[in-house]
């Protein structure tokens, strides 16, 4: 995003940026649509993960400015799930201003999958699909394409693949050329497909529905199922903020759900049985199979400066391994408390 939405994007246009220094609650949450009310922001591109901080913290603050310069939404970075999706439009776009939920990744160059606003429709939490130009399909562990369109491919991950070149593509990894070939070329190398980790489904209408990465799909009891499925599952709780899912090696199942829930100051004091109404919540949108093992109530997640969840440090947790590297966590010391609640 940094150096193509940042840099060569908006300069090639002629576009008008705002930089801002810092991070998007410093010195209140009021930071980002300050910026936008002041400058007439247009466009507004950002995180999932940053806006369900913006659900966490209440919609009257982005109600107390006047955000009607707004004409386009963007998310990127990771799926958005359809509750985060449907808040952004409402409360941030005024219920009119279209979304375009963008896949693509720093080594493409360029979004490769993303409705078009004012021509293609959208559903909340679909990419939709590729743009003019760009070919993408869905495969299984053998490279067989998955139909669009069938019932079967609604219920079924696969690998999220482009198999035909397009401008942007990289070229090579600087003084690593072998590595290059590894990373994207290797898991599809027969059929010379560009394959970079992540897992996808078809939707009823054909439409992508990208579910991050392939290392985020769990394989529950020999089902494969997406932490994003989870966590939006979580988060259609009305008692939740904000969720970060992971899989835990587990003796019986192979692998086992651990969650990590934010809960709303509304719901704090409420329910006590809460982590029952979770899981009952989870069994009842995807499967009695999806039920995490584990569901902890904590303070705060783990993210790093761009608001990006590390959800590698909370396998950590979860399997109760000492914490990698945490030089990029905005405030390492959030582990005090989501062990405290362990």
């Amino acid at each position: 995003t940094g150096h193509t939405y940042i840099v060569y994007g908006p300069l090639s246009n002629g576009v008008t940026q705002v930089l801002y220094e810092g991070t998007p609650t410093s010195p209140n949450e009021h930071r980002h649509f300050d910026i936008i009310e002041k400058y007439g922001v247009t466009i507004y591109y950002t995180a999932p993960t940053l806006i369900r901080t913006f659900m966490k913290l209440g919609r009257q603050i982005p109600e107390a400015h006047d955000l009607s310069s707004l004409r386009l939404l963007g998310s990127v970075g990771e799926p958005i799930n359809p509750e985060a999706w449907r808040w952004y439009r409402e409360v941030i776009g005024a219920d009119t201003t279209p979304i375009v939920d963008t896949w693509w990744q720093t080594e493409t160059g360029a979004i490769m999958i993303s409705p078009l606003p004012g021509v293609t429709a959208a559903k909340p939490g679909s990419a939709m699909t590729p743009l003019p130009g760009i070919s993408a399909k869905i495969v299984d562990d053998d490279g067989n394409e998955l139909v669009p369109g069938a019932d079967e491919a609604e219920h079924v991950t696969g690998y999220l693949v482009l198999d035909k070149p397009w401008p942007a593509m990289l070229r090579g990894i600087w003084g690593d050329n072998e590595r290059f070939k590894e990373t994207y070329w290797s898991r599809f190398a027969e059929q010379g497909w560009y394959f970079a980790g992540d897992g996808a489904r078809y939707g009823s209408d054909g439409e992508i529905w990208v579910l991050g990465r392939i290392d985020d799909v769990m394989n529950i009891s020999g089902h494969r199922i997406s932490t994003a499925e989870v966590e939006s599952a979580l988060v259609g709780h009305s008692g939740v903020a904000e969720a970060a899912v992971v899989g835990a090696t587990d003796a019986t199942t192979g692998q086992a759900i651990c969650a990590f829930v934010i809960l709303k100051a509304s719901a704090h004091g409420g329910s006590d049985n809460i982590v029952d109404e979770l899981r009952a919540q989870v069994s009842k949108e995807i499967s009695p199979i999806a039920k995490p093992r584990e569901i902890h109530i904590v303070p705060e997640l783990p993210k790093t400066r761009s608001g990006k969840i590390m959800r590698r440090l909370l396998r950590d947790v979860a399997e109760g391994r000492d914490l990698g590297d945490t030089s990029t966590l905005v405030d390492p010391s959030v582990f005090e408390a989501i062990r405290a609640s362990k």
